[in-house]
């Protein structure tokens, strides 16, 4: 419970002065617990419409005030902070959304979820990297010929069979 005391003037010789009393077992929630929507994007550095795609997608939760207005939780920062990191790694939003149901969505995660999160998405990471070597040395016998050949070069569609079986002879 909060309790507001207002002070006399004349006892600071200033203005008169509101002093706010919360009390530790207060349910209350203030709104300064949730953000709006704009605050909640400009806050995690991401558009709008992008937090909007998001909830579509269950990636993030927001309940509605009585004037149908979105609010978000605080924990929601963190929420998009990890869904950032995750697309910044390469992750799908199926895998990111998939992480994401084993993390609560009332609280912050604390640093036991995001080592259990990390450590499941390292090895996804670690294929990715090994995918892009890969690629990369593809490019490097690639760079001097610049053929794109259908036959010879190694970044061609390798499965597309049916677009090769089209092409006549003279082509290849």
């Amino acid at each position: 419970m909060f309790s507001i005391l207002a002070l006399p003037e004349k006892a600071f010789n200033t203005s008169t002065m509101v002093k706010v009393n919360r009390s530790k077992s207060s349910n209350i929630k203030l709104p300064s617990d949730e953000l709006s929507v704009g605050e909640t994007a400009r806050r995690s550095g991401i558009s709008i419409s992008t937090l909007h795609f998001y909830e579509r997608e269950g990636l993030v939760t927001a309940r509605r005030n009585k004037g149908n207005q979105r609010r978000y939780a605080r924990a929601m920062l963190r929420r998009i902070a990890i869904i950032r990191i995750a697309q910044k790694a390469g992750l799908t939003l199926a895998e990111i959304k998939d992480a994401l149901a084993s993390l609560p969505q009332d609280r912050v995660p604390s640093v036991r979820d995001w080592r259990r999160l990390s450590s499941a998405w390292r090895s996804a990471i670690e294929i990715q990297l090994h995918n892009l070597t890969i690629l990369r040395d593809q490019f490097e016998s690639c760079i001097g010929c610049g053929c794109l050949s259908l036959t010879d070069c190694p970044l061609r569609n390798p499965n597309d069979v049916k677009g090769i079986s089209l092409l006549s002879e003279d082509v290849l």
